[in-house]
């Protein structure tokens, strides 16, 4: 089992890891639209879902995999009213490699962030 770290994407504001390397899987937590240079959350859905995606490419990449080996993410909005336009973001970013999905309407997650998002991949 291998810790994974990076300064490309925000640093992990609890006791966990930015991601685990296991058995040929990389295990990516959560990441929220924290820009990692000044550690806050701003913008409207579109602009957090693509800073969402943006630290959890950095993860993947320090991990040594990418967004087109990810084979399942988890997205927890805490409005599922901006569920069609963080969709369009998704879309986007993953291109025709779109891998297994679940979105989960939450109450509330940390810094006020709309979004958040898990993946597991290939490594």
């Amino acid at each position: 089992m291998e810790q994974i770290h990076t300064t490309g994407a925000p640093q992990a504001i609890g006791p966990y890891s930015q991601a685990i390397k296991f058995e040929g899987l990389v295990f990516a937590s959560g990441q929220i639209a924290f820009d990692p240079a000044t550690m806050e959350v701003t913008g409207d859905i579109r602009a957090q879902t693509l800073r969402a995606l943006t630290n959890l490419r950095a993860v993947l990449e320090a991990a040594g995999t990418g967004m087109d080996r990810v084979v399942k993410t988890t997205v927890y909005l805490t409005d599922l009213g901006d569920f069609a336009a963080m969709n369009e973001v998704y879309a986007e970013v993953f291109g025709s490699t779109r891998p297994a999905r679940t979105t989960v309407g939450v109450a509330a997650l940390p810094r006020q962030s709309r979004i958040e998002i898990d993946a597991i991949a290939v490594a």
